[in-house]
């Protein structure tokens, strides 16, 4: 059968971080014999190399290349292509690994929309990746349509039939930015280009030991040439014109511009800060224009226009002035509304906790060129900020706790500027929001998969685009939550953590459901129908189930089918019938399960028993075991006679016997070892 995909690994030394990446190719959903694997040892001096060949050997799929080492991962990603057999080609990092249907889906997509690339969603842990490109599918993008150039990893999925066409690959030898080249020229000559953003395909992750190629500084003469390159690939595929300069806006904004920015600039070396800047200024003066500024938002083209101008000190002091900048967050109401949950909240930013001002008066020209000073640049910035106001927007996104996956959600609000007492003209610029967060469909029409789900606010406004943990209004004491959901299959808890940001645990939680705090009183049965209200929200009948374990020694153990049914209050009730014939006489565990029709059904134990007595059932506490009785302490031994005049030898003494006794049982080295 052709092979369909080809999946190429560039690996150099990554020690146990490739395990990821491994057991992810190996269980993609793609039949195994419609793909394979190639990873390029780039000479690893590790046991990498083993490892790799006795995957091979397990795995007919599976190819692994030797090869002496290049420096960085260009060649090997040629050496992958050159040996693929695959319709398309997927590139993957050594230390990242693959979504389980990514194969899949991101050939599907591609074939369906007869793309030459083909960018599947990704979750970064530790390590940025673009949001914005993935709001929603975009089966044809362009750089113009959607933020294609917020994408430049070779993390992607090529048409191998494309890359041959055109002859495209990567630039090979120790140098950065080789896949900003590559993915550049990919977007200006593909025939087509679809993104998928309903399914996590790509999880790119910090290591530990922050050894990623991405993460060690750079000598700013080499990276900032090797970026050159990239804009001259731009200027050999486009016109001059608004392409060009969506392309060189991403790279004035991200590579430029967020360098020189707030803290990130600040915790720079000197020497090292006025190097990077000296090389921006460079890049910018020799080709970035008007018509390039013109498209930034206030808070990149301040800067750099500044840098643009070589005015490192003013560059510095407005750095100093933003770094106090951050975004503020705070929850209202959270409720449920039919099987969604409705969350209230306000966003805004702030000055060391404070809510950060602007002017009230936006009138007049926006100046043309570089500001006069730190002090008009900063003016300039809230002015454009404030004037900008009508184009803020927020977001909820929820994040799993441990893949950083992330999801949109529906938001609705309102954009709102308030006096500031006392300052007649300043303003406070704050954003009203509704987020809906349903489980059943919040991962892009998808269930929220069981797992810790975070709520993160990302709010813009002016070129400040920042994330922030969603807080609530009032912690002392922490506002009220509504009871959990029993909601689309899952069990939904929502709750403040520890650290007081709200989240949803989803078919996680155990203690915190409350099951252990049920009495005898909530619970009553009539004949043979058990009964009760528990503190849990459904919007219909819901299958659920009742386990009773009898008493020991035989402890017997008995299901029965259960419901449960929406109440008053927001409550639900328990139905379960019992089978009063085959309860003998004693105490039955009782244990719940609230999702019967579950893939693996989880029963809660509950403090209660059900008790079956010549007077009928009831529910009562379980008869309490007695304690055991206490062992007598055992008495302490008396040290023996060499430690008790050891004891007396002064302290160096005793440390020197130590030794002498360690080393007496070492074993006697070897020869020839």
């Amino acid at each position: 059968m052709p092979v369909k995909v080809s999946v190429v690994v560039p690996v150099y030394n990554p020690g146990p971080y490739i395990e990821d990446c491994i057991a992810s190719v190996l269980r993609q959903s793609l039949p195994r014999d419609e793909y394979e694997v190639i990873f390029v040892d780039d000479g690893s001096s590790d046991e990498t190399p083993a490892r790799l060949d006795a995957v091979a050997a397990e795995h007919p799929h599976v190819h692994v290349i030797h090869q002496e080492p290049s420096g960085w991962s260009g060649k090997p990603r040629n050496v992958g292509i050159a040996a693929s057999k695959g319709e398309f080609v997927m590139f993957v990092d050594n230390d990242d690994f693959l979504g389980d249907e990514a194969l899949e889906r991101m050939y599907n997509y591609g074939v369906e929309n007869e793309a030459d690339l083909i960018i599947g969603k990704m979750a970064g842990k530790g390590r940025p990746v673009p949001v914005e490109l993935f709001r929603r599918n975009h089966p044809r993008a362009t750089v113009e349509n959607a933020p294609l150039m917020d994408s430049l990893t070779p993390h992607k999925m090529l048409r191998r039939s494309f890359l041959d066409r055109i002859g495209l690959r990567f630039p090979e030898g120790r140098r950065r930015l080789e896949d900003h080249v590559f993915v550049a020229e990919a977007y200006l000559r593909a025939s087509n280009i679809s993104v998928l953003s309903d399914y996590v395909c790509y999880y790119h992750l910090k290591r530990d030991d922050a050894s990623n190629a991405g993460f060690q500084r750079f000598d700013p003469v080499g990276y900032f040439g090797n970026l050159r390159e990239a804009l001259d690939i731009v200027e050999r595929y486009t016109e001059p014109g608004h392409t060009r300069d969506l392309m060189f806006r991403r790279w004035l904004r991200s590579e430029m511009g967020e360098r020189l920015r707030g803290k990130r600039f600040l915790k720079l070396p000197d020497d090292y800060r006025r190097e990077l800047f000296d090389e921006i200024h460079k890049v910018i003066a020799e080709r970035m224009g008007p018509s390039v500024f013109a498209l930034l938002e206030p808070a990149h083209r301040v800067v750099t226009e500044l840098a643009g101008a070589g005015r490192y000190e003013d560059v510095l002091a407005v750095a100093e002035w933003e770094a106090a900048i951050a975004p503020s967050t705070a929850a209202g109401s959270v409720t449920w509304d039919g099987d969604a949950l409705k969350i209230g909240f306000s966003a805004e930013y702030a000055v060391d906790g404070a809510p950060k001002t602007y002017p009230a008066d936006t009138s007049g020209a926006e100046p043309e060129g570089p500001a006069a000073s730190a002090a008009d640049a900063i003016a300039r910035l809230e002015r454009g900020t404030a004037a900008r106001f009508a184009r803020a927007r927020v977001d909820l996104m929820m994040r799993e706790r441990e893949t950083h996956a992330q999801f949109f959600q529906p938001v609705e609000f309102t954009r709102e500027t308030l006096p500031v007492e006392g300052e007649p003209d300043r303003v406070r610029l704050v954003v009203n929001a509704t987020a809906t967060v349903d489980p059943a469909t919040a991962a892009s029409g998808a269930p929220l998969p069981p797992g810790l789900w975070d709520a993160f606010v990302r709010l813009t406004i002016g070129g400040w685009t920042r994330e922030h943990r969603l807080f609530p209004v009032s912690k002392d004491p922490l506002p009220a939550l509504p009871v959990p959901g029993v909601v689309g299959g899952h069990r939904v808890l929502p709750y403040w953590t520890v650290k007081n940001n709200f989240a949803l645990d989803i078919d996680q939680a155990g203690k915190r459901l409350g099951f252990g705090e049920f009495k005898p009183a909530d619970f009553t049965v009539a004949g043979d129908r058990l009964r009760a209200v528990l503190p849990f929200h459904v919007t219909g009948d819901v299958k659920a189930a009742v386990r009773l374990t009898g008493p020991k020694p035989a402890a017997e153990v008995l299901e029965v089918p259960a419901t449960l049914s929406p109440a008053e209050g927001g409550h639900a009730v328990l139905d379960a019938p019992l089978p009063v014939r085959s309860l003998q006489q004693g105490g039955w565990r009782l244990a719940l399960c609230l999702v019967a029709d579950a893939t693996e059904p989880r029963f809660f134990t509950l403090p209660l028993v059900v008790r079956n007595s010549p007077e009928g059932l009831k529910v009562a506490k379980p008869t309490p075991k007695k304690p055991r009785a206490a062992a007598a302490p055992r008495p302490k031994p008396r040290p023996g006679i060499a430690r008790r005049l050891a004891r007396k030898l002064p302290l160096p003494v005793r440390r020197a016997l130590v030794r002498a006794l360690v080393r007496g049982r070492k074993p006697a080295r070897q020869e020839g070892k």
